[in-house]
């Protein structure tokens, strides 16, 4: 990805935020909405944060036109704001990704260590990783991996808890912010790219039921809901 904004000319447009915090908050802004409105208070909540801390980096980052900020109507990523957010989401998944590759963490252990180094790496040091990887174009926890250009590949999706009984997917994606989820789910085999076969929903907010390698599996909701299915059908 080429190191464009660290190295605009002047007065052409803005460069990457110097602090790692303001890299953070365009992240979290990203991951909330990209392009649709996020309130102060859900961006707070996001990044563990006071509102009036949320409010207040707000301010600097549309000075800096990396955002556009109404008080009411909360925060959207300006495209300048969304070309950083997509370079500090490709290094974060590509560090998750050799990591587990080539380091030999497990896929629990690397969402707290990306969440360090995303912010230090060079433009050089993520092509390498990139090209030592082979071109991945997606982390060990089924996100994508935006391409050099900013590009993400396209899946269509569907939360794990609202397959069909007796429909068969296979794993997406998992949500990867909590260790402890990571290894539950993998204990009992749901990881990418495994087929999963409903059995029964949840009653009253009850675990489901599923198949995995031809075994019954209770999920508990609070498991199930960081799981996403592939679909082609166009249907949940």
């Amino acid at each position: 990805m080429p190191d464009r904004l660290n190295e605009a000319p002047l007065n052409q447009g803005p460069r990457r935020p110097a602090s790692a915090a303001q890299q953070d908050y365009l992240k979290a802004l990203y991951a909330l909405g990209a392009q649709d409105n996020v309130s102060t208070s859900e961006l707070a909540l996001e990044l563990g944060v006071r509102p009036a801390s949320a409010s207040e980096m707000l301010v600097k980052l549309a000075e800096a036109g990396l955002v556009q900020h109404d008080p009411y109507r909360g925060a959207r990523l300006t495209p300048a704001g969304e070309s950083i957010a997509l370079e500090m989401v490709r290094h974060h998944r590509l560090l998750e990704t050799y990591l587990v590759v080539a380091l030999g963490y497990t896929w629990d252990e690397v969402h707290i260590e990306a969440d360090r180094l995303e912010h230090t790496i060079s433009e050089k040091l993520e092509t390498r990783m990139w090209e030592a990887l082979g071109r991945p174009g997606f982390d060990p926890h089924g996100d994508p991996i935006p391409a050099p250009d900013g590009s993400l590949a396209a899946k269509l999706e569907s939360p794990l808890a609202a397959m069909p009984v007796g429909s068969s997917r296979l794993v997406s994606r998992i949500l990867d912010r909590d260790p402890e989820r990571l290894r539950a789910l993998e204990a009992i085999g749901l990881l990418p790219g495994t087929r999963v076969t409903m059995i029964a929903p949840s009653r009253w907010e009850g675990p489901i039921e599923v198949e995995v390698d031809g075994v019954a599996v209770p999920v508990p909701l609070g498991l199930a809901r960081a799981v996403f299915m592939e679909r082609d059908d166009g249907r949940a």
